[in-house]
C-alpha cells in the first residue's frame, strides 16, 4: 500500500491489512498491553481477561489452518494484540471501522467490535490476518509482486470465508455475467496497487470473487497450487511463478472460471459456499 496503513472501509467492518516491513511505522512501539497468563502469544489491553481467552481458545485452530493452507510452519511463533476499547484501536489503526488488522512489522491487533457486535466473527478473522502474517513474515504485506486478489482471496480462502463474509457466491455470479469481474490482466506496482475499484468491484464483492478465484485454483488441480504458493512463499514474482507452473497467464487459466459462471454452471471451488 502506498501512504495509507488499510484498505478504506466503506460500507461496513471489514478485516484490515498491512504494509511492507520496511515501512517506518513499523518501528511504532504497541504500549500499554499484557501478556495473558495461560497463552504468552495473546496480549491485552488490562481488563479485557475474558475477551482474550476467547482469543486464545480459537488460536491453536486458526493456526492449524493457515499452516495447512499454507503448506508450511510460522517461521515465528505470532502474537495478538487484543484491544477491548475503541481508544485502544485507534491509538495504532488510522481506520477505526475495521475489526482486526496486521499492522507493521506482523502484528496482529484485534479491536472490540470483535468481542461485542461481531463476536461471531473472531475465529474467521483470526485466521485470514494470521493468513497475513504468516505471508508477510516472508515476503512483507502487500509486496507488489503478488496482487491484491491473491492475497485477500487466499486469506480469506485459509479462513474458510472469514472476512468475505458480506458478499455471497451468488452476487459473485451474478457480478460476473453483468460483467463485472476481478481485473487479472492489472500488474501491481511498488507505487501502486490495484484494489476493489480498479475492477469495478465493491469491498465485499471483491473479496469473495477474490477467494472463489483462488479456490478454483485449488480446487482444479490442488499440486499446482502447492507448487504456486510454495514459490511464492519463496519470493518468487507472481507472474513469473504463475507461468512456471501453469504455463499460461492468470487470466488465461482462469478465464475458466468465468466460463462455468456464464453457462450457469458454478465451479467446483475449494471455497466455502454461501447460500
Amino acid at each position: 500500500m502506498t501512504g495509507r496503513w488499510l484498505w478504506p472501509a466503506a460500507l461496513a467492518l471489514l478485516s484490515g491489512c498491512a504494509l511492507t516491513v520496511s515501512d517506518p511505522r513499523a518501528l511504532t512501539p504497541l504500549t500499554g498491553f499484557v501478556p495473558l497468563p495461560s497463552q504468552p502469544q495473546v496480549w491485552l489491553e488490562p481488563g479485557f481477561d475474558a475477551y482474550a481467552a476467547r482469543v486464545a481458545a480459537a488460536l491453536p485452530a486458526a493456526i492449524s489452518q493457515v499452516e495447512t493452507a499454507h503448506y508450511l510452519r510460522f517461521l515465528h511463533p505470532p502474537r495478538i494484540y487484543v484491544c477491548g476499547t475503541p481508544a485502544c484501536f485507534s491509538r495504532y489503526v488510522l481506520t477505526p471501522k475495521l475489526s482486526a488488522v496486521v499492522v507493521p512489522d506482523n502484528r496482529v491487533i484485534l479491536s472490540a467490535n470483535l468481542d461485542g457486535r461481531e463476536s461471531a466473527r473472531l475465529p474467521g478473522l483470526l485466521t485470514h490476518e494470521l493468513a497475513h502474517l504468516h505471508l508477510g513474515q516472508r515476503i512483507g504485506h502487500y509486496h507488489s509482486s503478488l496482487p491484491v486478489w491473491f492475497h485477500e482471496g487466499w486469506a480469506s480462502l485459509t479462513a474458510q470465508g472469514g472476512g468475505a463474509e458480506y458478499a455471497t457466491d451468488a452476487q459473485v455470479y451474478d457480478d460476473i455475467r453483468a460483467g463485472r469481474r476481478v481485473n487479472l490482466s492489472l500488474r501491481d506496482a511498488p507505487g501502486k496497487r490495484h484494489r476493489a475499484a480498479a475492477s469495478g468491484l465493491g469491498i465485499f464483492a471483491f473479496y469473495r470473487q477474490s477467494m472463489l478465484l483462488v479456490g478454483w485454483l485449488k480446487a482444479q488441480d490442488e499440486a499446482r497450487f502447492r507448487q504456486l504458493v510454495l514459490a511464492l512463499q519463496d519470493q518468487a514474482d507472481f507472474e513469473i511463478a504463475f507461468w512456471d507452473v501453469y504455463g499460461v497467464a492468470p487470466a488465461t487459466r482462469l478465464a475458466g472460471f468465468f466460463d462455468q459462471v456464464l453457462r450457469d454452471n458454478p465451479p467446483q471451488s475449494a471455497a466455502p459456499n454461501t447460500p
